[in-house]
Formats: C-alpha cells, structure tokens, sequence
C-alpha cells in the first residue's frame, strides 16, 4: 500500500509525534504529510486533511490549536459524549469526519500535558489521580486513546475500501518491585537489635516469635515468595520484570544493604529468570547522581546493561525524572501509574516514547504504562479480595477488548499470605490466570 497523503498548514514536533503515534503505532499505516495545497489536490492516492478547512472531496479532520503550539497552557477539555464514552477537544464544523480533535485529545492525554500545570501534589510530591481530568471524568479505567484510534481506524477503513488497519495483539507483563527481599533475614547486626527492641516496646510477642524462628532456621522468611513466583512463570510462559530498590538504607529505602552477599546472590537468581530494572530509590527522586551510583552498582553485580526503571513509590516529576532515566540511558520506563487508584495515567495502555513537552521535543524513552498495582487495592480502595479481583478482571477485559498491554505491578511481600497480605497469593494467581493470553 503507498503512503497516506495528510495535508497540513505546518508541521511542528507536537503534530509528528501524535500523528507517528496513532497512524504509525497504533494503526499501522505508513503516511506523509505536505504542506502544499497544489501537490495535494493533484495527488491521486489517498489522502485527508488536517485543518482548518476541507479541500476538495478529501477526508477531512477539523484541527485546533494545540498542535501547532508550543507553549504549555491551560486547555479547555470541554468534553462530551462520543460513542458510549466521552471525548474532548470537540471541533464545530460539518464537514468534519470527526466530531473532535482526535490527535490533540491523544496528545493532550499522552504527553501528560496536565501535569506540567499548576496543580496539588500529595506528600510524596506525586501528582494526584484524582487531579486528573481522567478521574474527575469517570475515564480512568478506559483506555480511552486506544478505544479513539480503533474509532478512527475504522472510519479509515469505510473511507478507504482497501486500506488495512494492522491490529496489535494483546500481551500480559508481570512486573515485581524489590522493596524488602526479605522480612528477617540479611538486616544486619543493627537493624535486627533495633527491630528486637521495637517489638519489646510495643509488646510484639508474636513478631518476636517469628523472628526467632526465621533467624534459626527453622521457618522460611515470609518475604522469600521467588519460588512461587519463578513456578507460575515457568508453568504459564510468563516473561516478567523485576526492579530492584538497590540504594543507601534510608527513612522511605529499607532494602537488604547492597553490599550483603545473599542479597547479590537473588538479584543474579532473579537475573536468570527474568529481566532486572533499576527501582530508584526515594532518596535519589530529584537527585540524578545518586541515582547514578545506584545504576552503576546493580550493572556491576549483575555485569550487564540496566535500561529499565521503575520510580520508588512511583514518584514521578515530568520531566526532571525521565531526563535524568534518558541521561542514564535508561530506554524503559515502568511507572506511568497511579498509586492511589488503577487504571490508565495516560489513557492508553500500549507503550509509547515520552515527549518533553518543555523542551517540545519527542525522546527515546519508551513508557510503559502500569494498569495495576496490589498496594492500590489493599491500601488506597481497601478493598476484600473478591472485589479486588472484580477491579482486576474489569480492567483486564478492557486491555483485551482493545488488544493492549496488561501491565501489573506486585511485590515479593504481598505473596508472603501473612499479616495484612493473607489471601493475596491466591488473589495475584487468579489474576495472573485471568490475564493471560
């Protein structure tokens, strides 16, 4: 098939990043854009246009102006029904194929142009689900941009008899976060005296208890789930990412010291069964050389490459954080998620490079975007475990539904099915089992 003709008045990064995005990525369709109203209308494939006002016969796109900006100011959404869901960016003009401004609605949603403006960050310094327009508009659990570009490939394909839209296919990534490899074991001299003398003050005789009894060996440490983990992988083909919180011990960064042994030891296990990423660390948020010394030090123990990350507690601070992952040549970034609710930070639930909106330029870091993580269900919704999985199943029947990426986010502890965490392991296979292929 030749390349798709797409007039526009100019082209400027904002307006090659969307269109690369959803006629490139999520379409499958090879396109050009022109400039020139004369080779437009003498060109005889196919064509549409995207402007201010129709030329000829050609499929038309009523456009606004944020892709032709480059400034960062305040939108007017102005959202509205469209297809069972909403929409924003409505265009008012008849001739229209489109009642709004699919690519800017896209690009609005995927650049996270909302979160460079002014807006409340909670103590984290995160910026907040329920800040964005996503959530204050019931959106947030659509992917809404995959659910506008299968609309639109649709259109294509009746505009266009011939044209074949290339469909994605859906795929479940499992991603673990290494908080605290272990509950008891590794601590050190200190921190397990200092832990001894905590549960005597507080009168935490059944800690006591199963302290002892992890440090003699007599019970495995509850947190060393790897080898339920490493049997649901093999048994069910999964390919799944750990990141590993591999930094100084600090208030919020409470990992296994990085210099023990037996913590280098997991880390090349975990390596032989799947990928490894950065966790950076609390202290590193907003610090690039520390964030550094902390990649430097997991290359040198697992003696390969780290281009993946995942921000602790999924601090996020566009763009400060994803410069310093580009300057570290981190290509994968995983933590474009909500920690307080599920759902789809960005809309989309395919992978997508990050566009720096104050330097107006698209990079080479890719976003991988996370669905699901267990501490929003158990933390922030306090939900039981069948409503948790009720959430999971819903949100994964939506990924399927518009063959996209299950991302999900859970830590070793979590399938400790001790304490706070009793019932989860069977909660996560349950999940696992419901998102697979």
């Amino acid at each position: 098939m030749k390349d798709l003709l797409i007039y526009v008045p100019k082209i400027t990064n904002r307006l090659q990043y969307a269109f690369d995005l959803v006629m490139g990525q999520q379409l499958g369709l090879k396109f050009r854009f022109s400039t020139n109203k004369l080779d437009f209308e003498s060109f005889e494939g196919l064509k549409i246009i995207y402007g201010s006002e129709p030329i000829g016969n050609a499929l038309f796109f009523k456009a606004g102006e944020l892709l032709f900006e480059r400034e960062i100011s305040s939108q007017e959404l102005k959202p509205f029904d469209f297809e069972s869901i909403k929409a924003y960016f409505p265009v008012y003009h008849n001739k229209s194929a489109a009642p709004f401004d699919i690519f800017a609605a896209i690009f609005y949603l995927v650049s996270r142009y909302e979160e460079y403006l002014p807006s409340v960050r909670d103590m984290h310094g995160r910026f907040e689900a329920n800040s964005s327009c996503l959530f204050e508009h019931g959106l947030l659990q659509k992917p809404v941009v995959n659910i506008w570009c299968n609309w639109l490939g649709r259109l294509l394909e009746q505009s266009f008899p011939g044209l074949k839209i290339i469909q994605n296919s859906y795929s479940y990534t499992p991603t673990y976060d290494i908080d605290a490899a272990w509950a008891y074991l590794h601590k050190g001299l200190y921190r397990s005296a200092g832990a001894y003398l905590r549960d005597i003050i507080n009168l935490d005789f059944q800690e006591i208890k199963n302290r002892n009894h992890v440090l003699s060996g007599t019970i495995k440490d509850p947190f060393d789930t790897f080898k339920f983990q490493f049997e649901l992988q093999k048994q069910h083909h999964l390919r799944p990412i750990y990141f590993i919180l591999f930094a100084d011990y600090g208030i919020n960064d409470k990992n296994i010291s990085v210099r023990n042994p037996a913590f280098q030891r997991l880390i090349k296990q975990l390596g032989d069964y799947a990928e490894i990423g950065i966790h950076p660390s609390y202290a590193s948020f907003n610090n690039k050389n520390k964030l550094r010394k902390e990649v430097e030090a997991l290359t040198e123990v697992l003696n390969r490459e780290i281009t993946k990350s995942r921000q602790h507690f999924l601090r996020l601070n566009l763009p400060t954080t994803y410069n310093h992952l580009i300057d570290l040549d981190i290509t994968d970034d995983y933590t474009m998620g909500y920690a307080s609710q599920p759902g789809f930070r960005a809309g989309i639930t395919n992978s997508f490079l990050f566009y720096d909106l104050d330097h107006d330029v698209p990079t080479r870091l890719r976003v991988h975007p996370i669905t699901l993580m267990d501490g929003t269900l158990r933390d922030y919704l306090k939900v039981n475990s069948e409503q948790a999985l009720a959430v999971a199943i819903n949100l994964i029947q939506e990924v399927k539904a518009v063959e996209g990426t299950f991302i999900s986010l859970w830590h070793n502890e979590t399938l400790s099915d001790q304490k706070r965490w009793v019932g989860w392991v069977d909660i996560y296979r349950k999940i696992a089992m419901e998102a697979l292929p």
